[in-house]
């Protein structure tokens, strides 16, 4: 019934919401909707929204429902962990319950977990009137997701790459009845050079659908994009210019490359009692780190690309459920993940790309809790930290240190990344032996015992 009552009603809504959100500035938009009743949304979602603690519409929600509801095209420019999945999920959802039908909306993204995340976030709003959404990424069995899409869902949330791949070869599967289309976090799906995938894809979908393209940052790939996919889009941006959330605390530390464990080891014991993201650059360094940490006691568990899709999402959700207090990531982490509870992100390899800086800060501090951020400078990465301070536009303060308590913690540190080596090495082997995935380290080695064999040694030796 209340799909049914608010069409009426809605264009009255928008109308009176629309005029501010377009004339004047967004706090007055914002200031103009305090509800999500007042941008139109239908009240069985409003209160799917109330049940998920959404009291009030962010800025980004504020200037793309209502435009939206309209059955506009949407541009959505905003940063990081600012609501843009409940900007596009709402409209999408309450054009399903005016015209229900199977294979309704695509949503396109460029990394797995943030698929699995949107989908639960779907589920969650939809749950009280039956959606079906199904989840089509890499790294899990294809037979599964045949039979997932064979039931049609309402929502599919995939990776460009292997949505081709089931359009290709799965029989019987087509989106020609396709209502919506959204590339959400569009910059890094076509960054990650998934441009040939998303044209196969919008050759095979009706002209006549609803596109809505997010994305945290205008390049030019995204304007070719927008050129091809939309028809007349507005634009709603909350943020033009780069940049990080007020209630974040940028600090960064200037340190010789060699002692950058024992600093790591260091911050993480200062700030005990939070939880943590470390950013390495690469797969290699992720584990090995992991793997040092573990030898120092500390709980930490790593999440990066050559590991299994299970693997992925078990260690994302033992950090998420606070068994483990540090992770431990390489990019594939830095965006659109919510993780509610990150106090500190650390940048431990300097991101290459700047606007990289912005995604991985963007895991702390999230819809307007506080947080902290250190990056890890060394001789060699200052032109890149430079680079950061010009594109955010403000210098970073130095984090306070005791350089001696760095320097006693050197030897413990020198002997865990002697075994955190030996370790890596002994999964290489395993690995070339099994031909299986990456393991997760938790299980792996009793590294534990060797450690305390080895002391045993030590104390006889005396």
């Amino acid at each position: 019934m209340a799909a049914g009552a608010a069409p009426g009603r809605l264009a009255e809504q928008e109308a009176a919401v629309e005029a501010p959100a377009e004339e004047e500035e967004e706090e007055t938009a914002a200031a103009a909707a305090q509800s999500f009743k007042e941008l139109g949304v239908t009240d069985v979602l409003c209160e799917a929204c109330d049940q998920l603690g959404w009291k009030v519409p962010t800025k980004i929600q504020v200037e793309a429902i209502p435009v939206a509801l309209q059955g506009r095209d949407i541009i959505g420019l905003a940063e990081t962990g600012s609501g843009k999945t409940g900007a596009f999920a709402l409209p999408i959802l309450q054009a399903l319950l005016e015209a229900p039908q199977r294979l309704f909306a695509l949503v396109l993204t460029p990394t797995r977990e943030l698929a699995f995340q949107i989908s639960e976030q779907f589920e969650a709003l939809g749950s009280s009137i039956g959606v079906h959404s199904a989840v089509i990424v890499g790294g899990i069995d294809t037979m599964s997701q045949s039979l997932a899409l064979a039931k049609k869902p309402h929502i599919i949330i995939a990776t460009p790459g292997r949505l081709v791949d089931h359009l290709k070869n799965t029989k019987g599967f087509n989106l020609r009845a396709l209502k919506f289309l959204v590339m959400d976090e569009a910059d890094r799906i076509l960054n990650m050079d998934f441009e040939t995938e998303v044209d196969k894809i919008l050759k095979v979908i009706p002209r006549d659908r609803k596109t809505f393209l997010f994305s945290a940052t205008m390049t030019k790939q995204v304007q070719k994009l927008q050129r091809a996919a939309l028809k007349n889009p507005v634009k709603c941006a909350v943020s033009s210019k780069y940049q990080t959330v007020e209630k974040l605390q940028q600090y960064y530390i200037f340190i010789p490359s060699k002692f950058k464990d024992s600093y790591l080891v260091y911050i993480l014991n200062e700030l005990a009692g939070n939880s943590f993201m470390v950013f390495c650059s690469t797969c290699n360094n992720t584990q090995r780190t992991a793997l040092l940490l573990r030898n120092l006691g500390f709980t930490a568990i790593p999440l990066h690309g050559q590991m299994s899709q299970n693997k992925r999402l078990g260690s994302l959700n033992k950090f998420k459920a606070k068994a483990r207090s540090i992770l431990l990531a390489t990019d594939v982490a830095s965006r659109g993940l919510d993780i509610p509870h990150v106090d500190v992100v650390i940048n431990f390899d300097i991101p290459t790309h700047s606007k990289d800086y912005i995604h991985r800060v963007g895991r702390t501090a999230r819809a307007g809790r506080s947080g902290k951020s250190i990056t890890f400078v060394t001789q060699y990465d200052v032109e890149l930290f430079q680079r950061i301070e010009h594109l955010i536009g403000k210098k970073l303060p130095a984090f306070p240190m005791q350089e001696e308590e760095v320097m006693m913690l050197t030897e413990r540190v020198a002997e865990a990344q002697r075994f955190a080596r030996m370790e890596l090495r002994e999964q290489g082997e395993k690995k070339r032996s099994r031909n299986g995935d990456d393991d997760d380290t938790e299980e792996a080695l009793g590294v534990r015992k060797k450690v305390a064999g080895g002391k045993k040694k030590k104390r006889k030796a005396f």
